[in-house]
């Protein structure tokens, strides 16, 4: 399977650099496409219609084919896969019934391919990524290749889209289904921020909203931890500050901690609402501010992938949580560069607002903090 990459800030700029990639005779089939909300994706969705190549679309916080981080660009991953070997499947949510959707999807895949493998892409802040795994899940079960993302909006943190041919919206899944005897995928969902302090335990919470750890309020705990100063409804930098630096691990008791970042503020009784649930009773333990180890246990997990499960690829595509650049900045450069370099075959990928998959021993989930590596090879 050949791939080819194309970064593009304009629609012209775009279809001029598609013919070009055609015409030494690579014909492509499918595009992941990762596209800014500035840019007009449907112009370049139907530009790749034209040329009958199914799409894969997310809106996103920011694109790059390569160390080369953007915002207000289209990243564009094209492959030649032969379309017997993948499907795309995508479902407007009207009431939120995501893991009954993600079960049907499933269902139809499985009704496809033998074992099929997921690439997933949700909007909307609402849904919940989890759920949309679990139903995946209950079809092809626990040991099931699933990763993805949840579609950005340049930061705006108001809506974004997933997209495919002549479908467009602010409320769904897009998933792409592949044929997993044909296509090999492997995915890690790695974070490297470390924790600090002593394990806590969630003494009050209602899914994704925590009240108190150890029975004091949520948010003066990672006041306490984080040493933060003029934590006020007034400072605008406050929600930026926790959910970035000194997000909650949720431990497990198989794989990786989870991440679970602080995303808003119940002033009224320090409580907040984080990017995934957090059990009532569960463990949590606080988070230090990330240094250079962040990226380097990032490549190292994508070195090992390569060196116990995916010696070859023959393209890469990465979902990095939005929290990491604005955590790191410019050093997050070294660590999209530091993933290139470990399989060195054409690479895209975008800033999301969730990560969705399978930490380092552990079960298929959502994260935040994360970056999901996802490195895909023709059998």
């Amino acid at each position: 399977m050949r791939a080819k990459t194309i970064k593009t800030t304009s629609t012209e700029e775009f279809q001029s650099a598609l013919q070009e990639s055609m015409d030494d005779g690579f014909k492509p089939t499918l595009a992941i496409a990762f596209v800014s909300k500035s840019q007009d994706r449907k112009a370049i969705t139907a530009i790749l219609s034209q040329h009958d190549i199914a799409v894969f679309g997310c809106t996103t916080n920011g694109e790059f084919i390569s160390e080369d981080l953007q915002k207000g660009s289209a990243a564009i991953l094209l492959l030649d896969m032969k379309k017997e070997y993948f499907d795309i499947y995508f479902h407007e949510f009207t009431e939120p019934n995501y893991r009954e959707a993600a079960r049907n999807i499933a269902k139809k895949a499985k009704d496809k391919f033998a074992v099929p493998a997921f690439l997933i892409g949700v909007s909307n802040y609402e849904t919940d990524g989890e759920e949309i795994l679990h139903g995946i899940e209950d079809v092809a079960g626990m040991n099931v290749n699933a990763c993805g993302g949840g579609a950005g909006d340049d930061y705006a943190f108001t809506d974004n889209y997933v997209f495919t041919n002549g479908r467009d919206n602010g409320k769904a899944i897009l998933c792409l289904a592949l044929d997993e005897t044909k296509i090999e995928i492997k995915g890690i969902a790695t974070c490297g921020w470390k924790a600090v302090g002593t394990v806590r335990t969630v003494t009050k919470s209602s899914g994704n909203h925590v009240y108190t750890a150890d029975d004091v309020p949520v948010l003066d705990l990672t006041i306490k931890y984080g040493g933060l100063e003029n934590v006020t409804p007034d400072n605008q930098n406050t929600l930026i500050e926790i959910a970035a630096n000194f997000p909650l691990q949720l431990q497990r008791e198989k794989g990786d901690p989870v991440m679970r970042p602080g995303l808003m503020i119940d002033w009224s009784d320090r409580s907040y609402y984080t990017s995934g649930s957090v059990p009532q009773g569960s463990k949590v333990r606080f988070s230090l501010p990330p240094d250079w180890d962040v990226m380097e246990k990032v490549v190292n997990s994508a070195t090992h992938l390569k060196e116990t499960e995916m010696p070859e690829a023959d393209a890469v595509v990465v979902f990095s949580c939005a929290g990491r650049i604005l955590a790191l900045g410019p050093l997050m450069a070294e660590e999209i560069e530091g993933i290139g370099k470990v399989w060195n075959v054409p690479m895209a990928g975008m800033f999301s607002n969730s990560e969705l998959g399978r930490a380092t021993g552990g079960n298929l989930e959502m994260h935040n903090i994360t970056t999901c590596v996802v490195a895909l090879k023709e059998k």
